[in-house]
């Protein structure tokens, strides 16, 4: 069954981008009326404040996060909100970091593409955290590695990977093979509410890494 948009042309654009530009450009475009969109009685995304409720169960408040794909801001400010200090954010689009900004969350902000290697250092932060990015026509599940190298050892990746795309775009798969490589541990891998005005759902993953 596709994910139901509820209409909404800017969703069904971004679950059919074609590349990183296609991105950027649709992005730009949104960044300006993307929380109001999400937040209206129709899409009720709630993926932001359950999956920073997931970072502060498992690592609590005083560690260094990166928030990738941040988009507009509405994780790092769920989290600032919950006490967390130290925030940067990578985002494809101009626009939308521009947003993030406006927020005060964020230590740091910069572009950056996830569908390509991450031009950070291993062992850079205590979490990583990804939203609404591992989804249709978006980021595959080679960035699931990219996020776990930057991670110190005993730190998270916390994720959404959208339920219609877990096993059809080959984020199962690729949990499995990096969890029997040991270079994490599935603490947790639940179905959580995404975009709850559309009853559409994600797997909300925490990972500790080795």
């Amino acid at each position: 069954m596709a994910t139901s948009t509820g209409g909404d042309p800017h969703l069904e654009r971004a679950y059919a981008l074609t590349g990183p530009d296609d991105a950027r450009a649709l992005y730009d475009e949104w960044a300006a009326t993307y929380d109001a969109d999400l937040a209206a009685g129709a899409q009720s995304y709630v993926a932001p404040s359950v999956t920073a409720d997931a970072v502060v169960a498992a690592a609590g408040t005083g560690g260094e996060v990166l928030d990738a794909g941040c988009g507009t801001g509405l994780v790092g400010a769920a989290l600032h909100e919950r006490g967390v200090g130290t925030i940067d954010g990578i985002d494809l689009s101009p626009g939308m970091l521009e947003r993030a900004r406006a927020t005060g969350a964020y230590r740091e902000l910069r572009e950056a593409d996830l569908t390509a290697a991450l031009e950070l250092p291993d062992d850079r932060y205590d979490v990583v955290v990804c939203v609404g990015t591992l989804t249709h026509a978006h980021v595959g599940p080679a960035a699931i590695g990219e996020f776990a190298r930057v991670v110190r050892p005993g730190g998270y990746v916390v994720a959404t990977v959208l339920d219609d795309v877990w096993e059809a775009g080959g984020y199962r798969a690729e949990i499995d093979r990096l969890a029997a490589a040991d270079v994490f541990e599935a603490v947790s891998i639940e179905i959580a509410p995404y975009r709850a005005g559309q009853q559409v759902d994600c797997r909300l993953l925490v990972l500790r890494v080795r």
